[in-house]
């Protein structure tokens, strides 16, 4: 008698098949995890160094095309330098200017870096991935210097981007106080300083008036005690800052080897270095035209007068200060580099400024005094504009009983070139 037991030997084979598929299944979740790991890693290693090279490139062609030099070729050994060489099969790096899309599109100061890597894979080939595609899009902006106005828009300027809330001098960016009026006709007010709470300080009666469409802006915040007395009100806080020193070229202003001279008869002075005390000297009432190179204060006392057109003052040292009654009538060069600067006190001389005068005083042209102190005093402006000036400094103080305007024309003033930009845009 014969028994055959067939039916635990089918399961066995079925099993058997079972399990090599369940192995099979697994070893490709194993090579699909491998992918995922190994070769998801590379890709974003890759789009990461592709970002940086791209990058890279743009602010190498923008800086290089500021220079004036070849442009493209800057930023594709840029590219190359960071492992991207363009050879159209594992990447591509592509130049345009003006960008061909997007907010920029049109405008030529900007240029635009699309870098295009190929990456292989090591084990996405099983799964059909065999290669990894990243793309970095990146847009830098070449900003030719300008030449132009300091500060466009602005009749006084504060430039100490720091600033404390104690009174004294150089220590708040923009205060004004007693019963002082300040007028703007053409031009407004910035204050650099970022403390949050006193970049600007009105208190006392002092008032601060606008008399058009031009601002007050501050970047930091206000104190201030009365705001009837602000116009416009509430003023404009929070705004960027700007850097300091700021980011215009400044005069090239001297006098060379010109020394200034004296005509006892007349009371006329002539241009050129003066080193010998106080300027101007005793019995001196007028300015001829020129600069005049000072390295001693600048004093007019009360009851003085002094008149000068086509003048330019440079503090190489010392201060400014003008008596509550002092006559003075003074107008920047009309022509030549430094037309429209009538009194330049360099970043290095940290001095005072203080300006006062009689009611029909006058000074027409900028008044530019990046590391020093102004205080603007008196002038009361019953014959017209005191001011026909761009007044920029340090630190600004506001004083006295007098209302005190500044009639701003940029045609009056001085200006300049503004440094060249080179802002990256991602």
């Amino acid at each position: 008698m014969r028994i055959k037991f067939s039916l635990p030997l089918t399961k066995k084979i079925k099993e058997n098949g079972q399990a090599m598929i369940l192995i099979v299944f697994a070893i490709i979740g194993l090579i699909g995890a491998s992918a995922l790991a190994i070769d998801g890693t590379n890709a974003f290693i890759d789009s990461r160094r592709a970002d940086t090279a791209a990058s890279a490139a743009a602010l190498t062609a923008a800086l290089t095309r500021i220079e004036g030099g070849n442009w493209r070729a800057a930023a594709l050994a840029t590219a190359a330098a960071n492992g991207y060489n363009n050879d159209g099969v594992t990447n591509t790096v592509e130049l345009n200017t003006p960008p061909l899309s997007g907010p920029y599109a049109g405008d030529s100061e900007y240029i635009e870096v699309i870098l295009t890597s190929h990456l292989q894979t090591y084990f996405g080939v099983v799964i059909g991935i065999p290669t990894i595609t990243s793309v970095a899009h990146v847009i830098s902006q070449s900003k030719p210097s300008e030449l132009g106005e300091m500060f466009p828009g602005y009749a006084l300027v504060s430039l100490a981007p720091h600033s404390k809330c104690e009174s004294g001098q150089r220590r708040i960016a923009f205060w004004i106080h007693s019963e002082a009026t300040i007028n703007f006709v053409g031009g407004g007010l910035f204050v650099n300083s970022d403390n949050p709470k006193c970049a600007f300080w009105s208190f006392g009666s002092g008032s601060v008036r606008v008399q058009d469409a031009s601002r007050i802006t501050v970047v930091g915040g206000a104190d201030i005690q009365k705001p009837k007395l602000i116009t416009p009100f509430p003023i404009e806080t929070g705004t960027a800052p700007i850097p300091y020193p700021p980011p215009y070229k400044m005069p090239q202003a001297s006098c060379g080897s010109k020394t200034a001279k004296i005509d006892e008869d007349t009371g006329e002075m002539t241009s050129g270095n003066w080193d010998e005390g106080i300027f101007p000297p005793e019995g001196v009432t007028i300015l001829g035209q020129g600069t005049y190179c000072l390295q001693d204060d600048f004093i007019v006392k009360e009851g003085q007068v002094l008149q000068g057109n086509n003048v330019l003052i440079v503090m190489e040292q010392g201060d400014i200060k003008i008596s509550g009654y002092a006559e003075i009538d003074l107008s920047a060069p009309k022509n030549g580099r430094n037309a429209g600067l009538l009194i330049y006190m360099p970043i290095d001389n940290h001095g005072l400024i203080e300006l006062n005068g009689s009611d029909d005083s006058k000074f027409m042209g900028t008044i530019l005094a990046p590391g020093a102190e102004v205080r603007l005093n008196g002038l009361d402006s019953i014959q017209g504009a005191a001011y026909h000036s761009q007044i920029i400094a340090y630190t600004i103080e506001v004083d006295g009983n007098d209302s005190i305007e500044i009639n701003y024309k940029d045609e009056q003033n001085w200006d300049t070139l503004s440094m060249p930009e080179v802002i990256l845009i991602k």
